[in-house]
């Protein structure tokens, strides 16, 4: 006759619902995993099943009750663990996203709105267009399949335990939210000063034919601009992208290991 303690009980309970968590975390704030389409039972069903692979590898967990209030306080720093990774490579497509609405208000097209269903709100369609393109990189790369592997190797990293985590994970993230506008403008920083420059061009052709409508003529010129150069950028938008995404991936693996060096 099989018998068991219910401190085993809860042990096998906890070694499964403690990682489960850190995964529904990251699955839920992940691009692909976590877009708005995806049904929550195939998310849940997705979590259940990597945690069925990744549990048994797990380092020893904390022999605590999962419904006392430690384990409750595990469960949700758990969760927390994995929200932080997630946004971690949303930030790259937060990036991309803001270089399209920098070059859409830039060539005049910032009254062109769409409702994005990710954020339920409205956002230009240059940004749109942008952020589907690095989401297609992001998959061509197979960088998902990175993201896996960086969430089974953060439990070894940072083990799942009762005590409480450090600032040092949660001020790393922070400091790679600051990516979002920096490297937002990088990359619509070409784009920009095409069109700064033909904007300096048309004030000049205005300054010296004052009969000309610079909004007569102006208005088209600079979309026409721009359009030529998304399109003269858009293949070598792939390099830095990926770059930028080994870069998240990079920032994923120091919140959680404090063992790593710091970003320089």
């Amino acid at each position: 006759m099989i018998t068991f303690t219910s401190d085993q009980l809860h042990l096998w309970i906890a070694s499964f619902l403690w990682p489960l968590t850190r995964i529904l975390g990251v699955i839920a704030t992940t691009p692909l995993f976590g877009n708005i389409s995806i049904p929550p039972r195939v998310k849940i069903g997705l979590g259940i099943m990597l945690a069925i692979i990744i549990a048994p590898g797990v380092p020893a967990m904390p022999a605590t009750d999962p419904m006392s209030l430690q384990g409750l306080l595990i469960l949700v720093q758990q969760f927390i663990i994995g929200a932080a990774m997630g946004f971690t490579i949303r930030v790259v497509l937060a990036a991309m996203e803001m270089a399209g609405e920098i070059i859409g208000m830039t060539m005049g097209l910032g009254f062109a709105t769409f409702f994005d269903p990710q954020t339920q709100g409205r956002s230009p369609a240059i940004s749109q267009f942008l952020a589907l393109l690095a989401l297609m990189i992001y998959l061509a790369s197979n960088l998902h399949l990175v993201v896996l592997s960086v969430l089974a190797d953060s439990f070894v990293s940072l083990p799942i335990s009762a005590m409480p985590i450090t600032n040092q994970p949660f001020m790393i993230f922070m400091g790679w939210g600051g990516r979002i506008f920096s490297a937002g403008v990088q990359l619509a920083l070409p784009i920009i000063a095409a069109l700064l420059i033909t904007n300096i061009a048309l004030g000049i052709l205005t300054r010296a034919a004052p009969q000309l409508n610079l909004f007569g003529i102006g208005f088209p010129v600079t979309i026409c601009v721009g359009f030529v150069m998304i399109g003269v950028a858009l293949p070598y938008m792939a390099t830095p992208l990926e770059r930028l995404f080994y870069e998240g991936f990079t920032v994923m693996r120091h919140i959680t290991s404090s063992s790593l060096p710091p970003i320089q």
